[in-house]
């Protein structure tokens, strides 16, 4: 791994087979949930080899292991890639505001985030996993239960019982 890294830093442009040979398994099964079909998979795939190209130098290994890094890029690019293909620019009409966020907007955003992250951090580590695997990598419920061992019924009241804590601690809504 650490080559891959390196390799990609130095901008070598032979590290992509390896990168490819060894993470695409960990991007094919984070972005199934958000991608159904498989040449949207292939082809987000391919933009995401792109963006750690382009993004390897923000990969600060004292923040975090390069899969988590890797596992945020791979998601983000997914959402964005479903994002893309779901509203066309064509389809778009001109007269249609921005969805860019007004700068209000922006540090509203930014200060709920950083309250849901507090809430999250009072979770048990099962229950961060839980809330994580569907509501950040978006997995079906069918998928958790069958990987976790549980029956979608207990999956689903979990996660209910999660919202439920998770919206008292934010205070209602």
């Amino acid at each position: 791994m650490k080559e891959i890294i390196e390799g990609l830093k130095k901008k070598d442009k032979n590290v992509t087979d390896e990168l490819l040979k060894y993470y695409s398994p960990l991007m094919k099964y984070i972005i199934s949930p958000i991608l159904a079909n498989e040449q949207d998979q292939e082809e987000c795939i391919s933009e995401i080899i792109i963006k750690v190209w382009q993004k390897i130098d923000s990969f600060d290994n004292e923040r975090g292991t390069f899969n988590a890094w890797l596992t945020a890029v791979t998601r983000n690019t997914a959402i964005n890639y479903a994002k893309k293909i779901k509203y066309h620019v064509s389809d778009i009409p001109e007269s249609m505001p921005s969805p860019e966020p007004t700068p209000e907007q922006v540090v509203i955003q930014k200060e709920t985030a950083l309250e849901l992250k507090k809430a999250i951090n009072t979770l048990s580590e099962q229950e961060k996993i839980l809330f994580y695997r569907k509501y950040y990598y978006l997995q079906p419920t069918k998928q958790i239960a069958s990987e976790l061992g549980l029956s979608e019924r207990a999956v689903e009241g979990r996660l209910y019982r999660l919202k439920i804590r998770l919206r008292k601690l934010l205070g209602g809504d």
